[in-house]
């Protein structure tokens, strides 16, 4: 369904950037502005900025930018469509959506399509549940007999499976839902029959309890399922496969509960288990997460470490859960995060624990019994070593390789001196431990580093051997995808050069498939295309102020630019669009360019119009304070040096790019007529190279 142009502008007009993006990340203000930690690479220093003034965010260290839709669009990796309508929900707009054209359905994104079916499923399962003979029995008895309330089961949209082949399966094909796409979805199997050729699909989830496993924005993505009868045949959980929209290693259970009060208590505590996560939340501490029974991923850290940089993780008592705190905790110190561990008497876990005491007293332990990873370690390995003096030598060296994790080097510092105590060692001896491995590390990382580029050379060899030669077909034009990293590179946006054939139908939906965000490969830009981008910013931010009386930026620079193209893309549209509007009378502002939609244009002119407005630093309050005038750029004299010399210098630049042309020409014709000719527009070209140069006060070189 198309959405009218009437509600997407209320879309856009009701959503507020610091809202949308606080949803995902952890934002702190900064002068007018907020920062954060970008989501979307890996990163220490925040330097992801968002503008509420403008409604736009610009990341200075990957370069993504946009407004809330965009945002939305890239965090979610989904199409404009769907971030409309995430949006929409959010704000309680209504939508009306128009019907859409037979070729507009075939186009419906298949990612969509996944995440309805997947809530149909969740909400069959809640209805088994809850009206149902079995799932009441069997399903709703059990939350019950685990102190589960009627709320908490509504708010992690918990569910019951009946104990039949193809239930669900029925349902949905009744619903109009198709078994690929189930099949995709994680929700059936395929196996073959007995007969040749015959093939059963049936529920891969039955005679089970549901947990929905949901994404950080609240959509449902897969499922977690528990069997509550004897069956050594079954495992006690399954979850959902692998799918489009459900990475395990990304995903942590109960995130979308947590995230806001992860970001008001500054905290995340982390626990193994579904049932933990639910219990802790019921009693009232909401900032719980699960890593699901898998090993802690990287991606899980970064993660958590959108909302808060603090995580305490709660293991069982026993052995097994000591061990499990141990490992895959080095990750969580590299990734800069301060990290404490809680442990539990033996026979207990965090689900256990606070249904036997409440969440007051869990509160309680959790506060007098939390210790820092470092101290935490340090105290389990020497109480495994006991006096065995070899031992106490390797719990030393194991200490201090979590240490040298840590990239905060005056965390390291504290770390090194508070352990040099606990463990009755000089501190400049582990400081000197800390050293040796770090020099080893970088040993081997130059070791590996060796190894790859003397492997690269043997495949760029053996690449040069099997070249093509006459009667091979000539290499392939380059994809989209491949354009687009290109133009990106250059800092360009936007689809291939309109003489590129068309790419490749995606065979699942007929239609182009959408480029994975991936980072682009660097390409050298022309020192031509950066004053091409300067031109296009001075008009964007300051077109409207007046040089003299009369006189303004504008149309100083499209008067002196008259009858001159740009070379780069985006930026001779986006001076032909100030052109178009200054011929009606009007002088365009970044606004014009921020409020047009993905599709409208041949570029990304939005993310350009971002990258030319957002400055990467404010001046300090300090300043004004102390009253020390600091000049900036919008001031009259130093606007107009600006406007002034990216003039000169574009045409200096494209004198001497002509000038190199015509050097080309005369080295490929022999003709004495056209070398004169040739040789005349040089020199005009050189007199004016030459008279900018002097204007510019720059040294022409013969």
């Amino acid at each position: 369904m198309r959405i009218p142009e009437d509600t997407v502008e209320r879309i856009r007009q009701a959503a507020d950037i610091v809202e949308v993006v606080s949803d995902f990340v952890s934002l702190k203000k900064r002068g007018s502005n907020y920062i954060a930690c970008c989501p979307f690479h890996n990163e220490k220093t925040p330097s992801f900025n968002v503008n509420p003034t403008r409604q736009i965010y610009k990341c200075f260290g990957c370069g993504k930018a946009g407004d809330p839709v965009r945002f939305v669009m890239d965090v979610e990796n989904i199409g404009y469509g769907e971030a409309l309508r995430y949006l929409a929900q959010k704000y309680s707009i209504e939508i009306e959506e128009q019907e859409q054209t037979p070729e507009e359905i075939i186009r419906q994104n298949e990612r969509e399509s996944l995440f309805i079916v997947l809530n149909f499923a969740k909400t069959f399962f809640q209805n088994t549940l809850l009206k149902s003979d079995e799932g009441q029995s069997i399903g709703l008895s059990y939350f019950r007999e685990r102190g589960f309330t009627n709320p908490t089961i509504e708010a992690f949209e918990l569910g019951y499976s009946v104990d039949q082949w193809d239930a669900l399966m029925q349902e949905a094909e009744k619903r109009g839902y198709n078994r690929a796409l189930l099949e995709k979805a994680g929700l059936i199997l395929t196996r073959e029959g007995n007969a040749p050729g015959q093939v059963k699909q049936y529920d891969r989830f039955r005679g089970r309890v549901m947990f929905p496993i949901h994404n950080v924005s609240g959509r449902v993505i897969a499922f977690g399922a528990r069997i509550l009868k004897t069956d050594k045949n079954q495992p006690k959980y399954l979850n959902s496969p692998e799918t489009e929209v459900y990475h395990k290693s990304q995903v942590l259970y109960g995130i979308s509960q947590a995230k806001q009060t992860i970001r008001q208590e500054d905290n995340c505590f982390l626990t193994e288990g579904y049932t933990d996560v639910i219990s802790l939340y019921q009693a009232g501490i909401k900032n719980v997460v699960a890593s699901s029974g898998t090993s802690l991923t990287m991606e899980q850290i970064r993660l958590i470490s959108r909302f808060t940089q603090n995580v305490t993780m709660l293991y069982d008592g026993d052995a097994a859960g000591i061990k499990a705190a141990l490992r895959g905790v080095d990750m969580v110190l590299e990734e800069g995060l301060n990290v404490s561990i809680v442990t539990f008497p033996d026979n207990e876990d965090p689900d256990s624990y606070v249904r036997r005491v409440g969440g007051e007293a869990f509160k309680t332990y959790i506060k007098n019994n939390a210790l820092d990873f470092i101290r935490f370690k340090a105290e389990t390995l020497l109480r495994d070593a006991g006096e065995n003096p070899f031992r106490k030598a390797e719990v030393i060296a194991e200490v201090v390789e979590s240490i040298i994790k840590i990239p905060d080097p005056l965390k390291r510092q504290i770390f090194f001196r508070n352990t040099a105590q606990q463990l009755n060692v000089d501190e400049q001896t582990l400081i000197s431990e800390g050293n040796r491995l770090i020099r080893k590390q970088h040993e081997k990382k130059a070791q590996d580093a060796d190894r790859q580029e003397a492997t690269n050379r043997r495949q760029e060899r053996n690449r040069s051997n099997n070249a093509p030669g006459p009667g091979f077909p000539p290499p392939m034009e380059p994809s989209e995808e491949e354009w687009n990293a290109l133009f990106a590179g250059a800092g360009i946006s936007g689809p291939a050069p309109a003489d590129m054939p068309p790419p490749a139908p995606d065979n699942r939906s007929g239609t182009p498939a959408t480029p994975k965000l991936q980072p682009a490969k660097p390409v050298n830009r022309t020192p031509l295309s950066y004053q091409e981008e300067e031109c296009i910013r001075l008009l964007i931010n300051y077109g409207h102020r007046e040089l003299e009386p009369g006189i303004s930026l504008c149309q100083y620079m499209l008067s002196e630019l008259d009858e001159i193209d740009f070379q780069t893309p985006p930026y001779n549209l986006m001076l032909a669009i100030f052109r178009e509007a200054f011929v009606r009378g009007e002088i365009l502002t970044a606004d014009d360019f921020l409020n047009r939609p993905p599709e409208a244009g041949d570029y990304n002119l939005q993310h350009e119009t971002i990258h030319m407005t957002t400055p990467r630093h404010e001046i300090s309050d300090g300043w004004q304070k102390h009253e020390i005038h600091v000049p900036t750029e919008d001031e009259l004299k130093i606007l107009s040096d600006l406007a002034y010399t990216n003039i000169l210098r574009i045409k200096k630049m494209m004198a001497e790019e002509r000038m190199y042309a015509i050097k080309r020409r005369l080295s490929d014709t022999s003709s004495p007529e056209e070398q004169d000719h040739l040789l005349v527009e040089y020199m005009h070209y050189k007199r004016v190279d030459v008279e900018i140069a002097k204007l510019l006060g720059t040294v022409i070189s013969g």
